[in-house]
């Protein structure tokens, strides 16, 4: 198994965040993952994308053209990578800022008010937590136990925030299991 997920989003979202986050579960499961960021000099408001590779085997590159999911964060990612999702991949989009469907019917699209539930936990900045949540109860990538506790022990210092977080975590879950 060898899964290839693009994150895309803008300076503030919390993309490289939930790469790092994703990379952390899927090492805690003994799997083998590749974490590679891009961005922009200007950070918050500017372009952000990272690519995990998750794989059971040696992982050649950390660089893909095609991937299996695309986790668009903004209408400038939808842009720019929907056309990178395999035939066969996923396409979820944060419907709270990206609201245009996809052409193609080779791909599955799915929309998560990513926003809207982020201020639902507290605060706007568990944007990545609950498509972290999100992610892990789809059940292809990483699974759902461990997430939970990679968020706990990298975000979970100060209680206010924990709470927060596992929050967070378990709407984006919900989303999923609604899906």
């Amino acid at each position: 198994m060898e899964k290839t997920i693009l994150i895309g989003g803008f300076g503030g979202q919390g993309v490289q965040t939930l790469g790092k986050l994703l990379a952390y579960t899927a090492n805690e499961e003994e799997k083998r993952v590749t974490f590679a960021p891009a961005y922009g000099g200007e950070m918050r408001g500017g372009t952000s994308n990272c690519t995990v590779v998750i794989s059971d085997t040696q992982i050649g590159s950390p660089t893909r053209q095609m991937l299996d999911v695309v986790v668009a964060m903004n209408v400038e990612s939808f842009q720019k990578f929907e056309t990178r999702v395999k035939p066969g991949g996923l396409l979820i989009c944060n419907s709270s800022l990206v609201d245009q469907k996809t052409a193609r019917t080779d791909i599955t699209q799915l929309f998560l008010p990513a926003n809207a539930l982020a201020e639902e936990a507290g605060s706007d900045k568990t944007l990545n937590v609950v498509m972290l949540g999100f992610l892990a109860a789809r059940g292809d990538l990483v699974s759902r136990a461990a997430a939970e506790a990679v968020v706990a022990e990298k975000l979970g210092k100060k209680e206010r925030f924990r709470a927060m977080n596992e929050r967070a975590f378990a709407l984006g879950a919900a989303q999923a299991a609604a899906l």
